[in-house]
């Protein structure tokens, strides 16, 4: 049976990483024609004595959704023995799934290619050939990150929930300008929402300012440490450091969980 650790990283896996596929879908035009009039579901599910546990993209000429759960009558099925399989290969590492429905020779390279660009724009250590990608690479892992820490939050981690529950409505706000890439993480009583864009109705708590594309690159990649960051410039904070330290510490904790 799957461990706590492991069934929470299946829950961001499948919440988090997942749908940011929709990214590559929207902004690599080769990609998205090749999905243009594809209508077709995806699955990935993974044994478990509890039951199965999984996903399934939804593709409908141009439109993109993840659904959680087992989809009824899949076109292609990505399955595994065990959640820890599923995990491992969604978190870009070599792990080769069964596959039901290789017939769809066409469909199934389609989803193969996307597999390994989520791969691609998602570890660190693949460094973007031009400034398309690298403007993927960075979106992908800001709203991955983001909507990451909410998951964690909301499958009950004993020290994210600790942390969200003493604090009001605030709003943890990252910006990537001029390339005009946003988004946030909305916590209130403990209780969290990740969005896509500014949050508007109020003044962030705290706001990761990140100097275009070229500023946030040696962040995401490690190649800087989120401090020396802030000492060359890549990135300005504005609101309460305290809050900015305890939550850069979060998100290097997911990177951990997920890309480790």
């Amino acid at each position: 049976m799957a461990t706590e650790q492991e069934c929470l990283v299946s829950k961001i896996s499948l919440l988090a990483i997942l749908p940011v596929i929709k990214v590559i879908l929207e902004e690599d035009l080769k990609t998205a024609k090749k999905f243009a009039s594809v209508r077709a579901t995806v699955q990935f599910v993974a044994k478990d004595p509890s039951g199965p546990v999984g996903a399934h993209l939804i593709f409908d000429k141009g439109n993109f959704e993840v659904a959680q759960g087992i989809a009824d009558k899949p076109e292609i099925t990505f399955g595994f023995s065990s959640v820890a399989k599923m995990n491992a290969m969604l978190g870009g590492k070599p792990v080769l799934p069964h596959i039901k429905g290789l017939f769809r020779i066409g469909l199934l390279i389609n989803v193969f290619g996307v597999l390994l660009d989520l791969k691609k724009f998602l570890l660190p250590d693949n460094t973007p050939k031009n400034a398309v990608e690298a403007r993927i690479k960075v979106k992908m892992n800001l709203y991955m990150i983001s909507t990451a820490l909410s998951v964690l939050n909301k499958s009950g981690d004993a020290e994210m929930v600790k942390w969200t529950s003493k604090q009001p409505e605030r709003i943890y706000q990252f910006s990537v300008e001029p390339e005009g890439i946003a988004c946030y993480l909305r916590v209130k009583a403990g209780k969290t929402k990740a969005g896509r864009g500014y949050y508007t109705q109020r003044k962030p708590f705290v706001h990761f300012d990140l100097k275009g594309v070229d500023g946030a690159l040696p962040i995401i990649t490690n190649q800087v440490a989120f401090v020396e960051g802030l000492a060359k410039g890549y990135v300005q904070v504005h609101g309460s450091p305290e809050y900015a330290t305890q939550f850069n510490n979060f998100m290097a904790r997911i990177a951990d969980m997920v890309m480790g």
